[in-house]
């Protein structure tokens, strides 16, 4: 009899649990002003303890309305540094752009597609070590139209057997990266993680030597054959974006009477907080919403 009225009670405990309606979170919040200087604190004090609560702070890369968003029309840029030694400096490495090319590993996959010799946008070393590039955009080479196509980069050397010796290049570093209209930067590649792939068309002898730390190529002495190879990135998505991410301020084990923040920017920021109510049958979520406007 004991028994049965234990379970009784668990039973009765289970449905009134099983009844619980998940309430919507409530959050009220507020600061001094609605205008600061760059470099003040904001204090955003909270009335309410929902479970959750995320900051957006309206800055490129966390933006609320942009939290899912995984593509956008953005600038794709390229960096890398330099050297060249030996024999006669001259200009037999140039830096080439397909976006048409398969990807295939094979030297007629490479001459079948189309590339554009951009070296001229680049600064290569002339003798100095570590001789950036600066910031090259491949913007144009981007389709909106033909989303799915990828863009390579590829660096061409090219030598001749000749009295003072074939010229060293060495890729010291390599970034490409992709910039949003709204500054978002998001990392596609660095040396270590470009994809790279060596293609011989002349003399197998001297090909690209490619590690995680650089790509070597050495032609050889004065009585090296005429050479010509090629290295090559592996694909990069032009219109890929990480998608902006909140901070995650509480969860259900604490409790927080305010937040502070320092803009370092001046600008117009919309300032969103979104809060949530997570039990084991279900969850509901609402936001806060303020506009701060941050001055010089």
């Amino acid at each position: 009899m004991r028994n049965s009225i234990y379970l009784l009670i668990i039973v009765i405990i289970f449905i009134s649990c099983a009844k619980e309606k998940v309430t919507t979170p409530s959050l009220e919040v507020t600061t001094s002003s609605l205008t600061y200087k760059a470099g003040d604190t904001v204090t955003f004090n909270f009335t309410g303890n929902p479970d959750n609560i995320t900051f957006y702070s309206g800055e490129p890369g966390h933006n609320y309305e942009f939290r899912d968003r995984t593509t956008a029309e953005n600038d794709l840029q390229i960096n890398f540094k330099s050297l060249v030694q030996f024999g006669l400096v001259y200009k037999n490495l140039q830096l080439l752009v397909s976006n048409n090319y398969s990807g295939a590993a094979d030297t007629t996959s490479v001459r079948a597609a189309t590339w554009t010799d951009i070296s001229d946008r680049a600064v290569f070393s002339t003798g100095q070590d570590n001789t950036p590039s600066g910031t090259i955009s491949l913007k144009e080479f981007a389709d909106p139209k033909n989303t799915a196509a990828r863009i390579y980069v590829a660096f061409k050397y090219t030598d001749y057997k000749k009295t003072q010796g074939q010229n060293r290049w060495v890729i010291r570093t390599f970034e490409a990266n992709n910039i949003s209209a709204d500054g978002v930067v998001s990392p596609l590649a660095v040396l270590s993680s470009g994809g790279w792939k060596a293609f011989d068309f002349k003399n197998p002898a001297s090909v690209w030597s490619v590690t995680t730390a650089q790509l070597l190529m050495f032609g050889g002495n004065k009585d090296a054959d005429d050479n010509e190879d090629w290295v090559i990135t592996k694909g990069f998505d032009p219109f890929y974006i990480k998608p902006d991410a909140g901070v995650a301020l509480k969860n259900i084990s604490t409790v927080l009477p305010s937040y502070k923040y320092v803009y370092a920017k001046p600008g117009t920021y919309k300032v969103i907080f979104d809060v949530s109510a997570v039990r084991y049958n279900g969850e509901k979520r609402t936001t806060k919403e303020l506009t701060l406007t941050i001055t010089p």
